[in-house]
């Protein structure tokens, strides 16, 4: 089975944009208060019975059952007889809504994430189950058929593949507007690549945003950094104006625009740089970062900005894509290995940029020797043999 979204543009008129603006916030007062009853039950079960609270304690009777997924579908249908507000929305909208609570519940117990917290604002909602035919064409113009809001002009910047059927949409609220994130999917068993074909591998860094194998470095565009001018003079106009007034809204509708065009620059260089990337090699092996511990360090705002994760799943997708073999290969000690005669050379301080063996000799830039080391390891991992780097040099 193969997976695709594809995003459009919605081009919603008034009437519908505004039971967007609803449907969201239902969507956020439905996890909310999903939410509150989830933190309600475990609070009152928190403390011994001989040793509660002076101040306040929850009562919940002792045979009350655990909120789940399925408990508060179930609440929801009884309440949307008392609340008329939740009719406006779709029933499977919410449901959506409460799945996505219980993931996160999921995620807490099983993957150490944090207690789950209420929402502020929500930025999409899901049409899981939709017609067969959700995306039309007629009168010289592409809709999306959505259930209980009817047909919405879409701009459809490209075709949708054959064989493949719309089987869930999202629609997410950005600055510039409302888009349609489309899930295709295709019967068909898409096989992972053959490791055949030039390699290179890369290593990634912050005075270069990749290096490779090949000696190639790309310079890191300050994608934050440079919009941080124009950033900071609309949040100082920001504060001097009363909150809620026609002023701070556009300022603020400002901002948010220049987020999501830095967020869009950040990440088209990250798919031309992958499929650069791909044009060069039929293998690419990466360092596998622990970008954690990166995003955390001195330099926590230039390692944010460079964007490595998502680039590294962008690059993943794109070698997918044009069948291109991807691997993660492990990232310790790759800047402290000779690639020609595999010797340890020692830690090297972030100033030193440039690789000297003192066995054999071997210099090289340092981003260039790490990418070196990357690819050796990852043809050992896939059973190939070794290159060996600056011979005769």
């Amino acid at each position: 089975m193969l997976n695709l979204t594809y995003e459009y543009k919605l081009i919603p008129t008034n009437a519908q944009r505004e039971t967007f603006d609803h449907c969201v916030e239902i969507c956020r007062k439905v996890y909310n208060y999903g939410l509150r009853e989830r933190k309600d039950w475990v609070n009152s079960r928190k403390c011994d019975l001989n040793s509660c609270s002076i101040k306040q304690e929850y009562i919940i009777p002792a045979d009350a059952p655990r909120p789940t997924f399925a408990r508060q579908c179930k609440t929801l249908t009884e309440a949307k007889k008392a609340i008329p507000e939740l009719k406006l929305a779709h029933t499977h909208v919410l449901q959506q809504v409460l799945r996505q609570l219980e993931a996160a519940f999921v995620a807490m117990w099983e993957r150490g994430h944090g207690f789950p917290r209420f929402k502020k604002r929500m930025r999409s909602f899901v049409f899981p189950q939709l017609n067969l035919e959700s995306v039309k064409r007629f009168d010289g113009a592409d809709w999306v058929n959505l259930p209980k809001i009817g047909l919405v002009k879409m701009h459809l910047s490209r075709p949708i593949p054959e064989g493949f059927e719309v089987k869930q949409i999202r629609v997410v609220r950005r600055a510039s507007g409302y888009y349609a994130m489309l899930t295709l999917q295709c019967d068909i068993d898409a096989p992972q690549s053959s490791a055949s074909g030039h390699g290179i591998g890369i290593g990634l860094g912050l005075e270069h945003f990749l290096a490779t194998s090949d000696g190639e470095l790309i310079d890191r565009p300050g994608f934050f950094v440079d919009g941080q001018r124009k950033l900071k003079l609309l949040q100082r106009q920001l504060k001097r104006k009363k909150k809620g007034s026609r002023k701070f809204r556009q300022l603020h509708h400002q901002i948010a625009k220049h987020h999501e065009y830095i967020s869009n620059s950040r990440k088209d260089f990250h798919f031309k740089t992958a499929h650069h990337l791909c044009d060069q090699a039929q293998i690419v092996f990466a360092e596998d970062l622990n970008l954690k511990s990166m995003s955390a360090g001195m330099l926590c705002k230039h390692t944010l900005d460079a964007g490595f994760g998502q680039f590294l799943s962008i690059l993943n997708h794109v070698c997918f894509k044009r069948g291109v073999y991807f691997a993660k290969v492990d990232a310790n000690g790759t800047s402290q290995t000779c690639p020609r005669c595999q010797t340890h050379t020692g830690k090297k301080p972030l100033s030193e940029r440039v690789h000297n063996c003192p066995e054999c000799g071997y210099e090289t830039n340092r981003d260039v020797a790490a990418a070196q080391v990357v690819l050796q390891r990852g043809y050992t991992a896939v059973g190939h043999i070794a290159v060996n780097f600056g011979e005769g040099k």
